[in-house]
């Protein structure tokens, strides 16, 4: 079989989840390059390479070297081995250490490193601290090497290597070895299959316990990320059955031992039959259920003269309560535990407002609270006073061990009342974890919008609390207009009740232009974003404007938008680029989270911007807002499946944040996600403007599809009996 060596001149194109590369190949023994086409993982530029195969002639692309194996070798010249060092191979040397390196060592440059990394102390510019980060990445990028090494043994992708790494150290290849099923469990990205095809590439049988008891507890957990709390007994043994590709008699044969380990809870309903919770979430909705009633029950500080505190507004109503708000403030007063809801417009934030004035008067110690970290900033702007988002109002913190909140039921939130904006967001388990940490003393106020979306995380927890009819509830419904001339919140509340929005020239911040055609969509996007709004606006095209989506696929889809935006938004060329899965990621551009990292305390859905890539670091920076101002969140290059471009996101994402603009296509394409509560939530986003682009078909589909997401839940039951 022919054999060539060369070196990597061009990366012409390369997949880094499956290695698939198609390189220009500079061959050792001719001035000549060529094609080469092969699996390799990881692969860099000026990298010196022995290359196993065949020659072939490609229909489209003509002659080229297709390789079915490799063989990594030493860069022959200085100029190879300053290109190969300096390409991100180790963190800590960009091109300019690398010159310096190569300077001093020359030749014996590749051998110091691997076998006397002490000697880079003589560098200029490594001193010890410096000296001691690079030895610590060299030492990491040979166990790397190593795993990638095992996991092409089982067939697996090396591109999770580094992670897997980060998470295990240098005990990775023993705990996959004696378990691989932790990988899905402990390894973001890395889901129960392809834990599963390690573990069946090892020998562990179908039927295995060793298989089946993880493969249970990933699949309830599946379960719950589509927001489900609980599941019908039959229905997810089918479901998990044909998962696991076993009968459905092994699985439930398989249920008593994770019941044993306390992993799952079987309940019996009198109305629904066998439900299966994930124990945890079991847990939480009682916990949740019985704290509520036992805070709405207990008898609260009174402060100095809540009575006098109240007369004084309504003497004075500087804030010009309408009698529903009034109401709010005075029920606030009167009850333990309050649900404030309304739509846009109806005036929460001036009854917020209100209620600090009544707490404050009264000697009240208030503490404000929301979901997110655009949520708490955006409370603490229109109240005057500091709002924290849930996580560090409940003092999280990360141990060995996992995370923690410090506040809880044995140490509690010192305050009087307690005011939660954006309830709608919370989802069951941190509903959970903020119940346990208000004393009983305390007034619990909770304000949001029930016909918005559900949480993203599991439960439906206002709408639950609301439709139990144990918790007193306040509807703001009067829609104070914002302006003169404004009419989002009038729309939003058309569409809330099934009508047709205002679309007439008279409605000057509200706007529907027609198009069909979803490539002509996608242009008039582009067009105005970049340039329309930000000019009739006058206003900043990533900072102000937001386009929302209802899905992810298809031309006028989440992904594909951010794709042409960035293109015009942030064009490449200008800044250094960490490109990761096909994504480059630079400077500037708009970001979002898409997981929680305890750890990096940032949060699923949370917004920045990156300030810098930094190739000599092999890391990106995010500034990510919060009311005491930005803070800085470093990733490494292997942590970039955690973040994704949010110039367009999707509308379920967007919760909890508001922005002065927002577009949104509306198209057929996406007629499964055309619901009324979806296209609700996307225009009450909006402060300023919404420009929706495309047809009024699509629009009175959202409308009339009045479809309410089924999310399985027995809050509202629990409540009843609590």
């Amino acid at each position: 079989m022919p054999v060539i060596e060369g070196v990597i001149e061009r990366l012409t194109f390369h997949n880094e989840e499956n290695g698939y590369t198609v390189a220009n190949f500079k061959l050792s023994d001719s001035s000549s390059s060529c094609a080469v086409v092969g699996t390799i993982l990881p692969v860099t530029v000026g990298e010196s390479l022995r290359l196993t195969g065949d020659w072939e002639n490609h229909a489209s692309y003509g002659r080229q070297f297709k390789f079915q194996s490799f063989e990594r070798l030493a860069p022959a010249t200085l100029t190879g081995i300053e290109k190969y060092l300096g390409s991100g191979l180790i963190k800590g040397i960009g091109p300019q250490m690398a010159r310096r390196i190569v300077a001093k060592f020359g030749l014996e440059t590749l051998n110091i490193i691997r076998s006397d990394p002490e000697k880079l102390h003589e560098v200029e510019g490594i001193g010890t601290k410096k000296h001691e980060a690079i030895c610590s990445a060299i030492a990491e990028h040979r166990e790397i090497e190593d795993i990638m090494v095992f996991l092409q043994g089982y067939g697996v992708t090396p591109s999770y290597a580094a992670k897997i790494f980060k998470t295990y150290g240098r005990q990775a290849i023993q705990v996959v070895s004696d378990n691989p099923y932790r990988l899905a469990e402990d390894v973001f990205g890395i889901g129960f299959k392809t834990a599963d095809k390690i573990a069946l590439a090892m020998g562990i049988p179908l039927e295995s316990p060793k298989r089946l008891i993880p493969g249970i507890e990933f699949f309830i957990t599946e379960m719950t990320n589509e927001g489900h709390v609980y599941a019908p007994l039959d229905e997810f043994v089918a479901w998990a059955a044909e998962k696991l590709t076993v009968d459905q008699e092994i699985v439930h044969g398989t249920l008593p031992a994770l019941i044993q380990k306390k992993s799952i809870i079987c309940e019996e309903s009198p109305d629904l039959g066998s439900l299966l919770y994930p124990a945890q979430f079991y847990y939480a909705e009682r916990s949740v259920a019985e704290r509520l009633m036992r805070l709405s029950r207990a008898e609260k500080t009174t402060g100095k003269d809540v009575s006098a505190a109240l007369q004084k507004v309504r003497d004075h109503n500087s804030l010009k309560l309408a009698p529903a708000q009034l109401q709010a403030v005075q029920s606030a007063l009167q009850n333990g535990v309050l649900v404030i809801t309304g739509g846009p417009g109806t005036g929460k934030t001036t009854t917020l407002k209100a209620l600090l004035e009544v707490f404050r008067s009264a000697g009240l110690r208030t503490l404000l609270a929301a979901p997110t970290g655009r949520a708490a900033k955006r409370m603490t702007e229109a109240t005057g006073q500091q709002a924290k988002t849930l996580h560090r109002l409940l003092e999280f913190g990360y141990e060995s061990g996992g995370f923690r909140f410090c506040r809880n039921e044995t140490n509690p939130l010192e305050a009087e009342a307690v005011i939660i904006d954006e309830v709608s967001m919370v989802d069951l388990m941190l509903m959970h974890n903020l119940l346990k940490a208000i004393p009983d003393h305390c007034r619990l106020v909770l304000v949001g919008d029930s016909d918005q979306l559900p949480s993203v995380g599991a439960g439906n927890v206002l709408r639950d609390i609301i439709d139990s009819g144990r918790i007193p509830v306040v509807r703001l419904t009067r829609v104070f207009r914002q302006g003169n001339e404004s009419y989002i919140a009038v729309n939003a509340h058309l569409v809330k009740d099934g009508r047709m929005p205002v679309v007439s020239r008279e409605a000057k911040d509200f706007y529907l232009i027609e198009e069909s055609e979803p490539e002509k969509v996608t242009a008039l996007i582009l067009q105005l974003v970049s340039r329309r709004l930000p000019t009739f606006l006058k206003c900043d095209p990533i900072d102000d404007i937001q386009v929302l989506a209802p899905m992810r696929r298809f031309e006028t889809g989440v992904d594909n938008l951010n794709t042409q935006l960035q293109k015009v938004l942030n064009k490449p060329g200008r800044t250094p680029a960490a490109v990761y899965r096909g994504t480059s990621f630079r400077a500037g551009d708009k970001v979002m989270q898409i997981r929680n990292n305890y750890q990096k305390m940032v949060f699923n859905g949370d917004i920045g911007r990156i300030v810098a890539v930094d190739q000599e670091e092999q890391e990106v920076r995010v500034a990510y807002p919060e009311p005491e101002g930005d803070r800085i969140v470093p990733y490494d290059l292997n942590e970039l499946d955690e973040i994704v471009l949010s110039y367009a996101v999707s509308v379920h994402k967007s919760q909890g944040s508001e922005y002065p603009v927002v577009v949104m296509p509306v198209t057929t394409q996406h007629y499964i996600m055309l619901q009324r509560n979806l296209l609700y939530t996307a225009i009450t986003r909006a402060k300023k403007m919404v420009v929706l682009v495309g047809t009024k078909k699509a629009l009175f589909m959202s409308i009339k599809n009045n479809r309410i997401e089924d999310r399985r839940s027995l809050l509202a039951f629990r409540l009843r009996q609590a």
